[in-house]
Formats: C-alpha cells, sequence, structure tokens
C-alpha cells in the first residue's frame, strides 16, 4: 500500500466569491497556501502547481508559490503540474528547483512538459513552428544537468555550453516527470530520457491510455532499461453526496470549458456531456466512496503508482475546494489504498 501515491494538482483556476464575482488572482494565490496547508494535514501525498500566462489562471511563477507552500506545510511533496520547459531556459529551471530542493529538505518534484496552452510562446518571443524541437532539445540539456556535473551541450535553438558547472546542486535525487498528453512520440520520448511519466487523461475513458502504458514497458525492455512508476493526472470533486459534488463542480466546469471551447473551435459543453464524463470519463466526481472507487479501479487497470486529482474547476469557490481536499485526503486515500492493496 505505501507504494502508491495519492496527490492533488491546482492551476490556481480565478475562483467566484460568494457573491458569484470574480476573485482577484492575488487573492487566489493566498488561498492556494491554505489549500496547501489542509492537503499537508490531510494525509495528501502531493500537491502540483500548473504553469499558465492567461487571466483566468493566477500562477505564472509556481516555483514561487511552491516555496510558500513548502514553508507553510511539513511534510507534504509539493510540484509542479506542468512546468513549460519548451519557453523556460533549461539551466535557470534547474537552478530554481535545486534551490527550492534545498529549502523544502527534499520535497520538491517537477513535471517538465510543452504545455497546453501556447500563451508562453509569444510572451517570451518564441516560434511556435519550433513547438517539438523546443522541448526536444531542452528536455535533452535539462537531464544532463540533472546526472553530470560539468556539461558541455550543443543544440540549434539555444546557445552552447562547454563545461558549465550549475548550482546549486541537489542534495539527493531531484523527482523529475515527464508530461504526456497521450502521443507514442512522447512515451518514448520519456524512455529515451530515463524519467517516469505521467498521464494527462482529461476526457475520454482512461481505458484508452492502457496501450501508452503498455508502450513504455515495451521500449524499456527494448532499451535493457528499468521502468519507472507511472502517474495520471485527471479532475475530480469529492462533496458528501454524489449529487452535491455534481452541483457544485457543473458550473465552474463549464465556464472554463466554454471558454477554452471558444479559442479551440469546441462545441459548448452540455450537462449530458458532462454526466457522461462522470459516468464513463475521467471526471471524479462524488462521494468519498465513489471517488475512491474509479481512482482505485484506473490506477489497477493501468498499473500506475500515482494518482493526482485537479480539484481546481474554473469558478469552484475556496470553501468547496477546501471541503473536497479534506475528505480527499482523510477519507478517499485509505479506500483507495485499501482498494489497491485487494486488486
Amino acid at each position: 500500500m505505501s507504494e502508491i501515491e495519492l496527490g492533488l494538482d491546482t492551476f490556481g483556476d480565478v475562483t467566484n466569491r460568494a457573491d458569484g464575482t470574480l476573485n482577484t488572482q492575488a487573492q487566489v494565490l493566498r488561498d492556494m497556501l491554505a489549500e496547501a496547508e489542509m492537503a499537508d494535514q490531510s494525509g495528501v501525498d502531493f500537491i502540483g502547481i500548473g504553469e499558465h500566462h492567461r487571466d483566468d489562471f493566477a500562477v505564472s511563477a509556481p516555483e514561487v508559490v511552491m516555496a510558500a507552500m513548502a514553508a507553510r506545510t511539513k511534510r507534504i511533496k509539493v510540484g509542479t503540474a506542468v512546468t513549460v520547459l519548451s519557453t523556460d531556459d533549461p539551466v535557470r529551471v534547474y537552478e530554481r528547483f535545486t534551490t527550492l530542493h534545498g529549502l523544502s529538505d527534499g520535497r520538491v518534484e517537477l513535471i517538465l512538459g510543452r504545455g497546453s496552452f501556447t500563451e508562453s510562446y509569444p510572451l517570451f518571443g518564441y516560434d511556435l513552428k519550433d513547438y517539438e524541437q523546443l522541448f526536444e532539445e531542452k528536455l535533452d540539456l535539462f537531464t544532463r544537468l540533472m546526472r553530470e556535473d560539468k556539461v558541455s551541450w550543443s543544440g540549434n535553438l539555444r546557445a552552447p555550453l562547454k563545461g558549465a558547472k550549475v548550482y546549486p546542486r541537489a542534495e539527493g535525487p531531484l523527482k523529475v516527470w515527464i508530461g504526456v498528453g497521450g502521443s507514442p512520440e512522447s512515451v518514448l520520448r520519456a524512455v529515451r530520457h530515463d524519467l517516469p511519466m505521467t498521464l494527462a487523461i482529461i476526457g475520454g475513458s482512461p481505458t484508452r491510455f492502457k496501450p501508452f502504458v503498455d508502450l513504455y514497458h515495451q521500449a524499456c525492455e527494448q532499451m535493457d532499461q528499468k521502468p519507472h512508476p507511472l502517474g495520471v493526472h485527471s479532475p475530480g470533486h469529492v462533496a458528501r453526496t454524489d449529487e452535491e459534488a455534481r452541483e457544485r463542480y457543473w458550473s465552474g466546469h463549464q465556464a472554463i470549458m466554454t471558454r477554452i471551447g471558444r479559442e479551440r473551435g469546441w462545441p459548448p459543453v452540455s450537462r449530458a456531456d458532462f454526466e457522461r464524463e462522470i459516468t464513463h470519463g475521467s471526471l471524479y466526481l462524488g462521494t468519498p466512496e465513489t471517488v475512491a472507487k474509479k481512482i482505485a479501479k484506473t490506477m489497477l487497470t493501468l498499473g500506475v503508482k500515482r494518482f493526482d486529482m485537479k480539484y481546481s474547476a474554473g469558478t469552484l469557490p475556496h470553501d468547496a475546494m477546501m471541503d473536497c481536499i479534506k475528505l480527499y485526503g482523510e477519507e478517499v486515500i485509505p479506500m483507495v489504498r485499501e482498494l489497491v492493496a485487494k486488486g
């Protein structure tokens, strides 16, 4: 049972106040510290902070939020969900996270990805035509920095390094994941760089990701490489009744999905779509028992050792999220451990 981990993720979604108006981003950031404290006290293993550069999410500098969270908590691991490495500098990312690793006594992790939003590319002067190459080159440099004391490296989109030493060095292993949205190339990239992957399953049946898990293990075998424990990230909400969870979550979910749909040309999300995703897809909504059973089923089906539930959902209020975190830590996690142990 101790081998599995149950975490939470948030993007710092801008929430509603009690009167229905939007909170300031500054207040959302302050509320996130209380959410991390609740997660720590409730027995949650990990809290991940997303990086975005847009007005509906408050976090553009996750490492700063993580530092504040680490200072306010005792045992929970803090990390990113994800760090958009493509539009950052690998040397600076390494320096920031090894600094945090030292300050938190080793409680820091990071998930590296390309991000599902693209606002950071023009913001930081990158061209979207280099989307693939940026991540591949920067990931290659980052993993070299992790594993070598002195790095010589060259690529096409960043200045080369010759015998560079980067400080501080991590005191003990720095846990680094690759975020995978559902492409075979991303899976093979994780294996090639000898890193664990976490699957972002945000829609449809979780079972459709089983081929990616199988591919990961097949590639590890072919490369004579020991596989890492794998993870899943999916959205959800826990309440005292299934109906309360649905009603709390729906308006915030509808708001954010409608906005993203307009930006990407998707049709508006319907209540029927929402209900179908709860029943057959990757929305983990309901009572502690309902959510625990669904998480355990996903973990057993995919053979993963970590499940992180994104508990923030558009304008879903802070108080509702605090209730969810407490139920998740105190009731969902023990049930999932028991169910997974039984198999």
